[in-house]
C-alpha cells in the first residue's frame, strides 16, 4: 500500500509530496522547494530513496542539494531539464531574484522509463509545454502533474522553453489515460483525472 502526504512551501506556494511504500518502508519526495525546518519535519525519518523533480524551475528544486545530501536520496529529472539544476538563468532563479542552490542529477529519465519503488514502480511520462523537459509521474493511483495540469487549469507556456503546442499535446496525452488517477499538481488544489476531463477547458 502507498501512503501520500503533502505540504505547501515557499513564496510561490508549491506542493511537495511524500509517498511511502508500506511494504518496503521506502519513501520518495516529489519536488523539493526548500530545505527548511518545515521540510525536514515533513520528511522526518523517512527512508528517502528518490527526489522526483517534475521540472527544473527554481521553486521546485530549491532544497534539492541539502535534502539529497542529508538523506542520500537519488535526484531524478528529465534529460532536457537537467541543466536547470546548476543554472540560475535556466531555472529562472536569476529572473526572479531568487537564490540558486546548485545541485546535480543522479538519474535522468525520459518518456516511458520505469523506476522500481518498493513493491510498486514509478512510470515516467514526458509532458513538455511548461518546460522542454516537463514530466509527470504515475505511482499507483497517484498522478503527479507538476506544472503541466492544475485543477481546471494548466501551466504557463510563456517562459523560455515553453510551448503552447507542446502543452496541448501533453494535456491530450493525460486526457487519454484510461484510469481515474488522483491528480496532484505542483500548485493549488488536488483533483482527479475524470474531473479534469469533464471540467478543465484546456483538456477539451
Amino acid at each position: 500500500m502507498l501512503n501520500l502526504k503533502s505540504i505547501v512551501l515557499g513564496a510561490l506556494q508549491n506542493n511537495c509530496y511524500l509517498v511511502t511504500d508500506d511494504e518496503s518502508g521506502k519513501s520518495l519526495l516529489v519536488d523539493c522547494t526548500e530545505a527548511s525546518d518545515k521540510m525536514l519535519d515533513f520528511i522526518g525519518d523517512a527512508k528517502l530513496e528518490y527526489i522526483l523533480l517534475t521540472h527544473g524551475h527554481f521553486d521546485h528544486i530549491g532544497g534539492v542539494n541539502e535534502i539529497r545530501e542529508r538523506y542520500g536520496a537519488k535526484v531524478v529529472i528529465s534529460r532536457e531539464d537537467e541543466g536547470m539544476l546548476s543554472s540560475g538563468k535556466l531555472s529562472l532563479a536569476a529572473f526572479c531574484r531568487a537564490k540558486q542552490n546548485d545541485s546535480k542529477a543522479d538519474i535522468t529519465v525520459g518518456d516511458g522509463d520505469v523506476l522500481p519503488f518498493g513493491s510498486s514502480e514509478i512510470k515516467v511520462l514526458a509532458t513538455p509545454g511548461h518546460t522542454k523537459g516537463g514530466l509527470c509521474y504515475i505511482i499507483g493511483d497517484f498522478l503527479f502533474t507538476g506544472d503541466t495540469l492544475f485543477c481546471c487549469d494548466c501551466g504557463r507556456t510563456d517562459f523560455p522553453g515553453g510551448s503552447d503546442d507542446e502543452m496541448r499535446k501533453s494535456l491530450a496525452r493525460l486526457a487519454s489515460l484510461d484510469k481515474n488517477y488522483g491528480v496532484y499538481p505542483g500548485h493549488d488544489e488536488f483533483s482527479t483525472l475524470e474531473f479534469e476531463k469533464k471540467n478543465n477547458p484546456y483538456m477539451k
